[in-house]
């Protein structure tokens, strides 16, 4: 099975001949760990603007079209297709990997990756679910997925943006990429794909959150996007780690789409993120790193590439992990923001009706440096906390969610606890104020998977109406209301109505076929 079937495809190698391939083509280069380190070329990130989903009879009412689902018709799909099918029949050789999606056999989905690179494949082994040798004997693949970076479009032609492309057509059940070696469109490709049927077919709720497991068989879910501390405080020494990126909420279960992590390695540090740093080691593949002066130490606070280093790793690469990537249904759930203006509570607790408020809000801030031409905190708003990959009305996954809360968890009182975290800043807006410190955020958390929470008292906050602890063990009680911890009140109150006013504005587009209760749940000025 782990050989060259002929002189053009090689079929589901293993890893070490994938990174012999890798490394004799002369695509890439071993680190000091043994991982194998690649350059992606022009695209170190997804081009969400060249996304397509194809409209016909399955999509053109379902879809909810826009700038990030942007409709193509069938030629353009067929013709791009046909030229990559052309190239296939034509090169010397290409890779195969037959896979698998979702942890769970009642919603799996089996997935076959062609693609130009072999580093491709072993970025499609190390993120997919690996079919025993079984199962690969029989395997029929429901949807495909073609990844070949030398394939690209014209768009006086094929009517797109620019040459590189990727295109999903749920008739064909394929998934068609060209002009990017950027691996993270090949699973977003089909994260994609299962945030439509998922709900429209399974009534499962697709997620783009981490989750981990406690001593108790207790499972957390945390939502959040780049730079709110999603991998680091799902990554608990203490709890298992189920998956860190894309899971589904089924009626018994929380399981993982995937079968590795792609952890952001941008100032990386074993101190910072031992699990992570410790999975970098052979059959890991970094993407778009620096080294050090040796030539062969990776240096993970380089960004001369891009900020976007990544690293891929098989699930297994970690030590703490939960059995078959399943879990029970949640207790808690958590929103991690990381606030830049210095408004939010360190944490939170959120009704049903704000939950799917703030789900569907998606906030975060951006701050000065991590973009060109961001100067001060930037507001972020991305709904459901991972919008470029969502077919359907962001109402259709906060109904799913609200849905979920209201059954319950079916263990203890059955109640499932939803909370808004802010990971940003405290005492003052970026610039003046100061960051929350970890060991504060990790110890609310904990506070909250232990219960902890549960038994303290709660006030109200002015403008917001969440409901903040007055008492959090191992946290300072003057940090958890906001307001206080600014020198002048009266510029917080100024600040927190600029904040409600972003959000507000942010929500209008969704008004239309949501729910009054959840509109009614947001910040009011």
């Amino acid at each position: 099975m782990n050989t060259a079937i002929d002189k053009k495809i090689y079929k589901n190698l293993q890893p070490a001949v994938l990174v012999e391939h890798t490394i004799a083509q002369k695509k890439g280069k071993l680190s000091n760990s043994g991982a194998l380190v690649v350059n992606t070329g022009r695209f170190t990130g997804r081009s969400p603007k060249d996304r397509f989903i194809v409209e016909d009879d399955i999509t053109r009412d379902t879809v909810d079209w826009g700038d990030i689902n942007i409709a193509t018709d069938k030629a353009t799909f067929d013709s791009l297709y046909a030229k990559i099918k052309y190239y296939m029949s034509e090169t010397e050789m290409h890779y195969e990997r037959d896979a698998f999606a979702c942890a769970s056999n009642n919603y799996r989905l089996a997935v076959k990756v062609h693609s130009e690179h072999p580093w491709q494949s072993l970025f499609a082994y190390n993120m997919f679910l690996r079919p025993t040798e079984g199962e690969l004997e029989n395997f029929a693949a429901d949807w495909e997925v073609y990844a070949f970076p030398t394939i690209t479009a014209d768009p006086a032609i094929h009517k797109v943006r620019q040459e590189n492309f990727a295109i999903i057509s749920f008739t064909e059940k394929k998934v068609i990429i060209g002009g990017t070696a950027y691996t993270g469109e090949i699973k977003k490709g089909i994260f994609s794909v299962l945030n439509y049927i998922l709900p429209t077919e399974k009534n499962v709720f697709p997620m783009h959150c981490s989750a981990n497991v406690g001593e108790t068989a207790d499972t957390a879910l945390f939502f959040g996007l780049s730079g709110t501390g999603k991998t680091t405080l799902s990554n608990d020494p203490d709890r298992r780690l189920i998956g860190d990126d894309e899971h589904g909420w089924a009626s018994s279960s929380v399981f993982n789409f995937e079968g590795g992590c792609y952890a952001k390695t941008i100032d990386l540090s074993e101190q910072k993120e031992p699990q992570i740093y410790k999975a970098i080691k052979f059959g890991a593949m970094l993407e778009n790193i620096g080294f050090q002066e040796d030539g062969c130490t990776p240096d993970y606070a380089d960004t001369s590439i891009t900020q976007n280093t990544r690293v891929s790793y098989p699930i297994y690469h970690i030590d703490n992990i939960m059995y078959k990537s399943r879990g029970e249904l949640p207790q808690n759930v958590f929103f991690l923001t990381c606030d830049a203006f210095g408004v939010l509570p360190p944490i939170s607790k959120l009704t049903v009706e704000q939950a799917m408020f703030h789900f569907m809000s998606g906030y975060t801030a951006k701050i000065a440096g991590t973009e060109v031409g961001i100067n001060e905190p930037v507001a972020t708003f991305s709904a459901c906390f991972g919008a470029p990959f969502l077919p359907l009305h962001p109402s259709r996954y906060a109904e799913l969610l609200g849905q979920k809360i209201e059954a319950g968890s079916g263990v203890g009182d059955g109640k499932i606890n939803v909370w808004l975290v802010n990971t940003g800043w405290t005492g003052g807006s970026y610039g003046t104020g100061s960051r929350m410190e970890l060991s504060h955020t990790r110890a609310m958390i904990k506070a909250a998977l232990k219960g902890k929470l549960n038994k303290v008292a709660y006030k109200e906050m002015p403008i917001f109406g969440l409901q903040i602890p007055t008492s959090c063990p191992d946290v300072p009680n003057a940090i958890l209301d906001p307001r206080p911890t600014w020198t002048d009140e009266n510029a917080y109150d100024v600040k927190a109505k600029d904040l409600a006013r972003l959000f507000t504005s942010n929500f209008e587009k969704y008004k239309a076929g949501t729910d009054q209760a959840i509109i009614d749940a947001g910040p009011k000025v």
